[in-house]
């Protein structure tokens, strides 16, 4: 069905495009994030290793080191091992993160838990390897607790050590007034006692949902210390939803311009070859390539083109065998009305006068023979279809052509007399006609005509005689217009080439053929016509209807 359907094939393949992009933008998306997402947790940890890494330096000897290592995973709650660099392997980019005294975070996706490497100052043989397999409140308040403990060092110059080591920090970090921060009372009290505060705000901007982190400093009662608002990772921002989906029409635009590309270029073909038409050129034809609705334009538009340029042949061809066989009967009968003139023999004058009605007929069946050719050669006649007895037709045929005394033996070979086919019968009977006519015209002594019903169950006229037949090679030619042959079937015989032609157009729009070959039984030539006996078969539903009507 859908190579037969070019628009279904358009609208599976939107479907199928739909369906790809959707695919390639989830995974786009999914891999994007994934960068993102590892970004993200390496800038909120860059800050966090600078700090853990100066007071790790601070300590004066391994061994207040090693205890002051215990002392911050004490206050995280998570395992920090002081390990050698040696034995642990760093990418270039891991190690030029490390030398910029930044963190390395590797994701492990399958166990959600993060190890976590920082580098320290003065003593590049050890790094820091955390394990952080949960991040709770406890976790996120224990962070002040660094950022004092470094601030404890330079007193009375917070802020400006602060503002030294903001750049490590990708969220704000300073020391505000309590009463500039929007705190309730409960959290007053809280700070009070010395207890630090997650401050959760949403909104609807791009930052989306933030937490703060509010510490009380032990040396001022009105000021603490705020670090935040830090950003929660959003895995849709508006950002990457207005990439992607633009991207995405970007990318349904190119496929739906793929789909119709060809489409696209076969109209461009016919409108090409429709426009040489216009100029009269009929030479071109459209390739035949699929089966589809441009496929049938396709061969439309050839058999319309070859049908134009058959007609405007056949109408070149017309003028010139019209004006040449009109010509011939016309001089006759000026010849003979001239004689008249000037004779006053009574039986010379009625020899004349029987000679110039004979021009009149011959004239009659001339313009009889051209109107009928030029209607069916035009475009399809009105045909009125109807059941035909074949036997009544072809007996009718049979006695008309022995009421003109040919001298010739004709013999039907009856069909069954209960076979009936849908034809035309005026048509059909031209056919049949034409056929015994041009028959008895060059036979020998016989004709015998034949009818009925084929093994495909196509009905069928057969008319042979025992005359010289034709040759194989103007098998063909003899069916064009106005063709005469030579030898035997000369101007001589009789006829205006057109009986053939008429057979041929009326087998044509009976959905047929006609064929002609050599007669097995009397040697000389065979015109044999085939068309559906029936052109619109019953179905099953209807036959079961009427047979019940019969029954009742």
């Amino acid at each position: 069905m859908l190579k037969h359907s070019i628009f279904l094939r358009i609208y599976t393949g939107l479907v199928i495009l739909v369906v790809l992009v959707a695919l390639f933008s989830y995974l786009l998306v999914q891999i994007i994030n994934y960068q993102r997402a590892q970004e993200y947790r390496e800038t909120l940890t860059d800050g966090m290793a600078y700090i853990i890494s100066e007071g790790v330096a601070r300590q004066n000897n391994p061994q207040q080191k090693m205890d002051w290592i215990s002392d911050a995973s004490a206050l995280l709650e998570l395992p920090i091992y002081y390990v050698k660099a040696e034995k642990v392997d760093l990418t270039r980019a891991e190690a030029k993160r490390l030398e910029k005294r930044k963190a390395v975070v590797r994701w492990d996706a399958q166990t959600n838990v993060a190890y976590i490497i920082m580098g320290l100052q003065e003593d590049p043989k050890h790094l820091l390897y955390i394990k952080a397999d949960k991040i709770t409140e406890r976790q996120m308040k224990a962070l002040p607790v660094f950022v004092l403990d470094y601030l404890v060092y330079y007193p009375g110059q917070e802020k400006k050590y602060l503002e030294k080591i903001q750049h490590y920090f990708t969220y704000p970090i300073e020391i505000q007034n309590v009463q500039d921060l929007p705190l309730d009372s409960e959290q007053i009290g809280r700070l009070r006692l010395d207890h630090s505060i997650i401050l959760y705000r949403d909104s609807a901007s791009v930052r989306g949902t933030t937490i703060s982190i509010v510490s009380p400093i032990p040396s001022s009662t009105s000021e603490v210390l705020v670090m935040g608002p830090v950003p929660l990772f959003n895995w849709m921002p508006f950002q990457l939803a207005a990439g992607i989906t633009l991207l995405s029409l970007f990318v349904l635009s190119l496929g739906v311009y793929g789909l119709l590309v060809p489409m696209q270029r076969k109209l461009r073909a016919v409108n090409f070859a429709l426009n040489k038409m216009k100029t009269g050129d009929m030479t071109v034809r459209l390739p035949v390539d699929s089966a589809d609705e441009m496929g049938s334009l396709a061969s439309s538009y050839n058999n319309m083109s070859d049908h134009i340029e058959r007609l405007i042949e056949a109408q070149r061809e017309l003028m010139r065998a019209v004006s040449h066989e009109l010509r011939t009967p016309v001089a006759r009968i000026r010849f003979a009305m001239e004689m008249l003139a000037d004779e006053d023999d009574y039986e010379y004058r009625i020899q004349q006068v029987e000679m110039i009605d004979k021009d009149i007929e011959a004239l009659n069946t001339l313009i009889d023979e051209i109107m009928t050719y030029a209607k069916l050669e035009q475009g399809m006649p009105s045909l009125e279809f109807e059941k035909v007895p074949l036997f009544e037709l072809l007996d009718q045929v049979v006695i008309e052509t022995e009421a003109l005394k040919t001298g010739k033996t004709l013999e039907l070979q009856a069909p069954p007399l209960h076979i009936e086919v849908d034809a035309e019968r005026r048509y059909l009977h031209r056919v049949v006609q034409n056929l015994m006519g041009n028959a008895v015209r060059y036979c020998d002594n016989r004709v015998v005509v034949s009818g009925g019903l084929d093994e495909f169950g196509n009905a069928y006229v057969c008319v042979e005689d025992d005359g010289p037949g034709i040759p194989e090679e103007e098998r063909t030619r003899i069916f064009e217009a106005f063709a005469r042959l030579d030898d035997s079937r000369t101007r001589a015989s009789g006829g205006y080439g057109l009986g053939l032609s008429i057979v041929s157009r009326i087998a044509y729009w009976f959905g047929g053929q006609v064929v002609i070959d050599e007669s097995p039984r009397l040697g000389g030539a065979r015109f044999t016509m085939t068309w559906p006996a029936n052109r619109f078969k019953r179905t099953k539903s209807v036959e079961r209807n009427e047979s019940d009507n019969t029954d009742s």
